[in-house]
């Protein structure tokens, strides 16, 4: 998989950088992260998609936070109007980066963050543009809320939504940001799930201790791993006793 099948168009974010005006410290976190490092040292170029993949604790959500910040999107989730706070916990990065955008191209978005769904369902509710969110399950309520703001045409950043998501809800959100990419908007995504790893089109990145790396779909350790433990679990699983 790779961005060679979508058409090159003006992007939201066509590149990051760190902020000339605001350099990072880089002995203090998140610039020690060494994916965070690579990109404030080297920048990182952007498609119309692009996938985040790696262990927990690598950066994948450190950056994609950061980047929506940096864009005007609110950290807790939503688009560049919601105001909603509860507490925080993102990084203070998105004031160290720069993003340079193609002229022209939108500037809106929104941004799904998994970890903080239910506080912004609340939000939400509360500004009365929602009223039956908390009362479905956390997949039909995540899928039914991208099919709500498919209106939004912009930079779509969404972190490891996965984790609301069955492997069918996993496919029923890849069609519906396809949509959203066929109509001109621009999707970063950090995942943890094979499936949306495999956004058709997607330009596919692995984090890890030695940094950033551009990899193939078969090739991610994301990939591999999962192909290994479905032929035979109990390789796996014989670990555990």
């Amino acid at each position: 998989m790779n961005g060679e099948g979508l058409t090159r168009r003006a992007l939201p974010v066509r590149h990051v950088r760190m902020h000339p005006l605001a350099p990072a410290d880089m002995t203090v976190w998140p610039a020690t992260l060494a994916p965070v490092r690579q990109v404030l040292a080297e920048g990182l170029d952007l498609g119309p998609v692009t996938v985040l993949t790696g262990e927990n604790g690598v950066g994948k959500s450190t950056l994609v936070e950061a980047i929506a910040a940096a864009y005007g999107l609110n950290p807790e989730g939503g688009s560049t109007g919601a105001m909603h706070e509860t507490r925080r916990s993102e990084s203070p990065l998105d004031e160290n980066l720069q993003l340079v955008r193609d002229a022209g191209a939108p500037r809106r978005g929104f941004f799904l963050r998994a970890e903080t769904m239910h506080g912004f369902y609340s939000y939400l509710e509360d500004v009365g543009f929602a009223t039956e969110l908390h009362r479905r399950s956390h997949g039909e309520s995540f899928l039914e809320l991208v099919e709500e703001r498919l209106r939004i045409q912009g930079l779509w950043v969404l972190d490891e939504p996965e984790s609301a998501l069955s492997l069918s809800g996993c496919l029923a959100l890849l069609g519906l940001l396809r949509s959203l990419v066929a109509e001109g908007s621009q999707v970063i995504l950090s995942t943890h799930s094979p499936v949306l790893a495999a956004f058709p089109g997607a330009e596919v990145f692995e984090l890890g201790e030695w940094g950033i790396r551009r990899s193939t779909y078969d090739d991610l350790d994301l990939v591999r791993t999962w192909r290994l433990f479905l032929d035979a679990p109990e390789r796996f699983l014989r670990h555990l006793d």
